[in-house]
């Protein structure tokens, strides 16, 4: 995510009603061995297959998670079918030869603490405080010349694949994004940024690297929130609800976090347990006791006891902060979720904060325009009609009710047409691998 909140939260984000048709595991063997004998055959499959898979990774960085098992039940797969054609259809993609499997030495080499110190030294000059998620600690940093600022990153594959902007100063991300690129070639690997702004953009056309839109991240504008008028009745009266059937919200300091850590414990493993995932990472935060305790903790209490929680990153120079890590106890209340938030937001605004980042709805916003490249055709009809791979609508519609600022999002890659090895790669090195993305 996984950051995320369940399907057992408001409508807006709930599954969508309709239950689609079941996949029999006779089709997917059919479509193996068709895909084994006729190698054109093997790439669309694969493609669909992958773009299948991509949409629940996606929605994970919106901070909203179904999980792949909730997809197969959705639509009446048996998991073990499920998982088995999954690893069926991977299978075909590798042999065709679109996905190179990892190899030993496609592991990344130990992190270096100096190289972690160096780059969390630099946080609190930055503007986005999602930079913060180099704190994970499972990912590659690439300093500029001068150190005063990195590109983080992964490799999967052969992909070197970064991750959002470059952290530091505007006048520094030109030559660090030559300096990555050049590090793929020397690796013979393909640069990917990966959920990249439209500040990167002049970059990548002066590369002549190839940009599409991935969706769009909602951001608030702590300095104009406020519940007030008729527009937020709606809200009002479920976090209203919610107050008065017992549940309560508290900011926990970075002090505090650790006396509390068992509880943190047990709510994340709740939720796991619940949705039979699997903790994924690189763009998502996963429950480290160290990485939970680095920041602010926010808490949803019932009777006393933790049911909810969201960790926050806060360190920024500009008042900006993102919800990372979500986790919760499944049907303990329908407006958890929205007083979670809310308060979040009154409180970030009352200590002084100007933006809080609510993640990204996957596939929104991208232009059905003619001209438009495939990958925007494609990305459209999949958010338009996809509903029965993930609720792509109700992902807009939960964070459109918060009236949050809309930016868009992009994948930039080398070369031209739909980059279906980089997605393959993204996806695989979010998911933690195919072991990762059996556990779904």
């Amino acid at each position: 995510m996984a950051s995320s909140m369940s399907n057992s939260e408001p409508a807006a984000i709930a599954p969508s009603a309709g239950r689609g048709q079941s996949l029999p595991f006779s089709t997917l063997w059919l479509l193996w061995r068709l895909a084994l004998r006729v190698p054109r055959t093997g790439i669309v499959v694969g493609g669909l297959a992958m773009l299948a898979l991509l949409a629940p990774i996606l929605a994970e960085e919106s901070v909203l998670s179904f999980g792949w098992s909730l997809v197969l039940a959705r639509h009446g797969i048996d998991a073990t079918e499920g998982t088995l054609g999954l690893s069926m259809v991977l299978g075909v993609i590798a042999s065709r030869g679109l996905v190179r499997m990892p190899r030993r030495s496609d592991a990344p080499r130990e992190k270096s603490s100096d190289d972690l110190a160096r780059a969390a030294a630099l946080l609190p000059r930055q503007a986005n405080a999602s930079a913060g998620l180099v704190r994970l600690g499972d990912k590659r940093i690439l300093f500029s010349d001068c150190g005063e600022g990195f590109i983080m990153y992964g490799r999967r594959g052969r992909s070197l694949v970064a991750l959002f902007d470059p952290v530091g100063p505007r006048h520094l991300w030109a030559p660090l994004v030559e300096k990555f690129v050049a590090e793929a070639r020397r690796t013979r690997s393909r640069p990917v940024f990966y959920q990249v702004s439209a500040d990167f953009l002049p970059i990548a056309v002066e590369l002549r690297l190839q940009a599409l839109k991935l969706g769009e991240q909602a951001v608030i504008d702590l300095t104009r929130f406020s519940l007030a008028g008729g527009d937020w009745l709606k809200l009002r009266r479920s976090i209203n609800r919610a107050e008065r059937d017992g549940l309560a919200f508290e900011l926990l300091a970075p002090e505090s976090v650790r006396e509390v850590m068992d509880e943190l414990a047990a709510v994340s493993d709740t939720w796991l347990s619940a949705h039979k995932a699997g903790e994924k990472g690189f763009s998502l935060g996963t429950f480290e006791r160290d990485y939970v305790a680095a920041g602010p903790v926010a808490v949803i209490r019932r009777e006393g006891r933790i049911v909810a929680f969201a960790t926050l990153m806060t360190g920024s120079s500009t008042g900006d902060a993102f919800i990372d890590l979500m986790r919760h106890v499944p049907g303990v209340h329908r407006g958890m979720m929205d007083l979670l938030f809310v308060k979040v937001m009154e409180t970030l605004k009352a200590e002084g904060f100007r933006s809080l980042n609510l993640g990204m709805a996957p596939l929104a916003g991208l232009s059905g325009h003619r001209r438009a490249p495939a990958w925007n055709h494609l990305a459209r009809q999949i958010f338009e009609h996809g509903e029965r791979f993930y609720n792509f609508r109700g992902v807009r519609a939960f964070k459109e009710k918060f009236d949050p600022d809309w930016q868009p999002r992009y994948l930039v890659v080398t070369g031209q047409g739909l980059p279906i090895l980089s997605l393959v790669d993204v996806t695989l090195l979010i998911g933690g691998g195919l072991k990762g993305l059996m556990r779904r």
